[in-house]
């Protein structure tokens, strides 16, 4: 009887594994950044990052839960990012200089469609910041390499192959980084938060 019982499970489990429907697909878009530059220790950089736009690019992943109906969607998305901070090249004085990073996220949702054609979707996402530019010569070194974790929120729909969603990315941990500069005639090291929050808007296409 329990040899039944069990045959019974199991087949009624590998019969809900086989109507799990998986996608996989590509997908783009552009971000908004800000407040890339949180917590500087030195009068080097007055307040945070201004936003600027920047860009994504990826492939992702859908495994659909048998009988609960809900997904799981992970995705591997290289980012780049831009903002624009008032770096103080003397006391008196600051200047408008461009940074630039690249980071690679991962972000692991969990999602539900309703309508047939709109979705909203929730988790965790990891990111780990590739590499860091600071546009002005007097800055010798940008260590800019870390890892940290944040939250994406959001919603779209999806079109027959084409997907289209908006997505808010709240970072819970801090990256901590560093500058090391000439300005003011002597090397001087600044530590910074360079943690991530955007909005996300992108295309998807599903194979």
């Amino acid at each position: 009887m329990k040899k039944l019982i069990l045959t019974l499970c199991l087949f009624v489990a590998a019969s809900q594994f086989a109507d799990a429907q998986i996608h996989f697909g590509i997908k783009g878009g552009i971000n908004y950044n800000s407040d890339s530059f949180r917590e500087v220790t030195d009068d080097i950089i007055n307040g945070n990052a201004e936003s600027r736009t920047g860009y994504h690019a990826g492939i992702w992943l859908r495994f659909k839960l048998p009988i609960v109906g809900w997904y799981i969607r992970p995705e591997l998305v290289y980012t780049a990012l831009k903002s624009e901070v008032d770096l103080r090249t003397t006391a008196t004085t600051s200047q408008k200089v461009a940074y630039d990073f690249q980071k690679i996220d991962i972000p692991v949702l969990i999602g539900k469609k309703f309508l047939k054609i709109a979705y909203v979707h929730v988790g965790p996402s990891f990111q780990y910041l590739l590499d860091g530019d600071l546009d002005f010569d007097a800055v010798s070194n940008l260590k800019a390499d870390g890892f940290t974790v944040g939250l994406q929120l959001g919603a779209g729909i999806e079109l027959g192959k084409f997907g289209i969603d908006a997505r808010w990315e709240r970072a819970f941990s801090d990256v901590e980084s560093e500058i090391i500069s000439s300005i003011g005639g002597a090397n001087s090291t600044t530590n910074f938060d360079t943690r991530v929050n955007q909005i996300i808007f992108g295309l998807s296409y599903r194979f």
